[in-house]
């Protein structure tokens, strides 16, 4: 690591992620008693930051949900979001999707906190349920009701910040793929980068984003705009937040573009590469902070 200062612990990662994956059965729609596990874990973590986690639920198929939200400088009049999804599809334990990065958002928090960064906008920091199909792209998901409360509070939203995917790394020659030719071209074809993922229409914040993360970073950090949100671009939690007008990205290893065990019994932890999501992390924590 060359100038970037070492802030995230990867034990602690790890051990986040060692306890979303072993909750069984699997911490989906169908098994509500494990989204509670879940959660309540989450709630724990973010209290033992000394912060206040609030629940904000809504009911989806006849069953109750919560998303956990944990606010830093609240009293600040701009917000900036970060969020990741802690249910997984199907039954597999989800490691890369999306335990990495319920693990990355519960040490973004413990570091804001512990270092109490001069910011003027206030940092919720926000986990989401229900963002895996069958709710995938509709109202229900807990991104879109997190959104819309924003919106309806004339909360001043300066951005959101997604956490999708961020330990899946290979150092193998060719290890990356892509979907066209065009963005073979552009990127890199080993996997061991992570990719700051957005759509035109917020490019100025995609781009400042980017270039904060990258700043001295223990890990490359690509950036990507796509045309629209139809693209690969709206595959998580951010795409609700375009639609009221939020600008809203995706960090994200290139999800089944680059892992072989997306959405399968595979997804463990044993297959995540966790001294580069710590990189990660450390990165996304010097943006988070500095926007």
């Amino acid at each position: 690591m060359t100038g970037n200062k070492r802030w995230a612990d990867e034990q602690r990662l790890y051990n986040h992620v060692k306890f979303f994956t072993t909750i069984n059965p699997p911490r989906n729609y169908q098994n509500p008693q494990s989204l509670a596990h879940a959660s309540a874990y989450i709630q724990g973590q973010f209290a033992a930051t000394g912060g206040d986690p609030k629940e904000q639920r809504w009911k989806a198929g006849g069953k109750e949900f919560e998303n956990i939200i944990l606010s830093y400088n609240a009293s600040a009049s701009k917000t900036l979001v970060v969020g990741a999804h802690y249910d997984v599809c199907g039954d597999q334990p989800g490691a890369d999707d999306n335990a990495s990065a319920v693990a990355g958002l519960l040490e973004l928090a413990h570091l804001v906190f512990k270092h109490k960064p001069k910011v003027d906008y206030r940092i919720d920091f926000v986990a989401y349920c229900l963002e895996e199909p069958p709710f995938f792209a509709s109202k229900e998901m807990g991104s879109y009701v997190h959104a819309k409360s924003l919106h309806d509070a004339k909360r001043e939203v300066i951005g959101m910040v997604c956490l999708e995917m961020i330990g899946y790394f290979s150092d193998k020659p060719n290890s990356q793929q892509y979907p066209s030719s065009e963005l073979a071209e552009i990127y890199p074809s080993t996997a061991n980068f992570i990719v700051v993922v957005g759509i035109e229409q917020y490019k100025a914040f995609n781009e400042k984003f980017h270039r904060l993360m990258a700043k001295d970073s223990g890990i490359d950090v690509q950036v990507i705009s796509f045309p629209g949100s139809n693209d690969l671009a709206g595959l998580s939690d951010h795409r609700n937040y375009w639609q009221f007008n939020y600008p809203a990205l995706m960090i994200n290893d290139t999800s089944f573009v680059r892992n072989p065990n997306y959405h399968r019994k595979s997804d463990t932890i044993e297959t995540l590469d966790f001294p580069k999501m710590t990189e990660v992390v450390n990165s996304a924590y010097q943006a988070i902070v500095s926007l």
